[in-house]
């Protein structure tokens, strides 16, 4: 598989320390590197392909942050959403300090996005000039004014401009799509104009969102007239698991990555699953949001989908019953459906399973407990199963990560994408 070697560095007319540094673009579009200069100080960094760390109001979900960083390899960047930041305006204003000091989140990046990836927000509340969040109290409308006020308040490291997403259900029109791109443009130049007057903002990444649904040349619009604009990256909306075929997802990524320059970073949001990511990793994906641990958790599982590539995988069977990773549809977008990736332990055949989530995991859980024990808290409704199966799930994932950039960078991902896939055979 061929590859070329290069040093991009993105130079923005908005000030930004970040830089994208890739050492290999493999042939088809895989791209292996680090992401400088993150944060207000230049001092982070993350490797992609990578994910960011999802959060909610800046905390892990189930964990403490002592606990949480008992964890390795944990990402430099934390993502939180303005679902759950917009009803806090009033305590942000009074606080003055923007909310990564206000939530004690001292040695991180902000990554501020307008929607939660994990919950569902409810369609039909955008107009040509608003789009709305959904927090506890219910619906925020807001405007270009008031999200860049609270993107002031919130005072992200990076942060995704505002944007007209609803034009992934089946019966969109053509007409809808294309004003959502015309919406979404306009949004992003009134972000751009008050982004570069704040002083709040300063040094801050603004990442633009490419949207158009599933309708090819409204996404290759998009995405060249966000690309003209002096952002610090881009957000490839719309592609969230059944809201696009699989097919159509790579080709419309295909189409938008042509359109984008090299040297800054692409984060698609709302794909967590392990075929999902590999898929959008070969078509130039650079970033991935975190989520998905968290609806594995929620739904009393564990992650026990292989990727070790150490060993002859041709010669390596899943431990995981085949019952529990039988496949279900690519498309399917229910938050309670169990995956092909992941083993179910609310079933009563792991009531007397002494083995550990995953053998081999050296995560806390995996350690010190057995699925049994993980069995019996789920039963039971102790807050103790939240606890073990984010540290094990988290763990899991973010060591996928590190086997898709080593397989990257020895040519193996192939080998990786039969291990991940469960296809032990050509």
């Amino acid at each position: 598989m061929c590859c070329k070697s290069l040093i991009l560095q993105i130079t923005p007319a908005i000030p930004c320390k970040m830089k994208l540094e890739l050492s290999r673009v493999l042939q088809g579009g895989s791209r292996l590197g680090v992401l400088k200069g993150l944060g207000r100080t230049g001092q982070h960094s993350l490797e992609v392909p990578g994910c960011l760390l999802y959060s909610r109001c800046g905390t892990v979900p189930h964990l403490t942050h002592d606990t949480l960083h008992t964890l390795d390899r944990l990402p430099s960047v934390t993502q939180v959403s303005l679902d759950h930041l917009a009803e806090h305006k009033e305590v942000l204003e009074d606080f003055k300090d923007g909310f990564k000091k206000f939530a004690g989140l001292h040695d991180t990046v902000l990554f501020c996005s307008l929607h939660d990836p994990a919950s569902r927000s409810p369609t039909g509340y955008t107009t040509n000039k608003t789009v709305s969040v959904w927090g506890s109290g219910g619906r925020i409308e807001l405007t270009a004014a008031k999200f860049m006020d609270l993107q002031k308040l919130v005072r992200p490291d990076c942060y995704v401009s505002m944007a007209d997403g609803e034009t992934w259900q089946d019966n969109t029109s053509r007409k809808r799509v294309r004003k959502s791109v015309e919406r979404t443009l306009a949004h992003l130049d009134e972000c751009l104009l008050v982004h570069q007057k704040s002083q709040e903002l300063n040094e801050a990444a603004l990442f633009g969102a490419v949207e158009g649904g599933d309708v090819l040349e409204e996404r290759v619009r998009s995405a060249r007239e966000t690309a003209k604009r002096p952002v610090a990256g881009f957000c490839l909306d719309g592609l969230q698991t059944g809201r696009v075929e699989a097919a159509m997802r790579s080709q419309i990524i295909a189409a938008v990555i042509g359109e984008l320059p090299e040297e800054k970073p692409r984060l698609v949001q709302g794909v967590g699953r392990p075929d999902e990511v590999l898929a959008c990793v070969e078509g130039g994906v650079d970033l991935f949001e975190g989520f998905f641990p968290f609806l594995v958790t929620e739904r009393g599982c564990a992650l026990c989908f292989h990727f070790d590539i150490a060993n002859d995988p041709e010669s390596c069977d899943p431990t995981t019953p085949s019952e529990d990773r039988a496949e279900k549809p690519n498309g399917e977008d229910d938050p309670t459906r169990v995956t092909p990736f992941e083993m179910d332990l609310k079933d009563k055949r792991y009531r007397d399973d002494l083995r550990p989530l995953v053998d081999g995991c050296g995560c806390y859980c995996c350690r010190n407990h057995q699925r049994a024990y993980v069995h019996h808290l789920l039963a039971t409704n102790e807050l103790l199963a939240g606890v073990l199966l984010t540290l094990h799930n988290t763990a899991h994932y973010l060591a996928f990560f590190a086997a898709l950039r080593e397989a990257l960078a020895a040519d193996k991902v192939h080998l990786l994408k039969r291990r991940v896939l469960g296809r032990a055979k050509n």
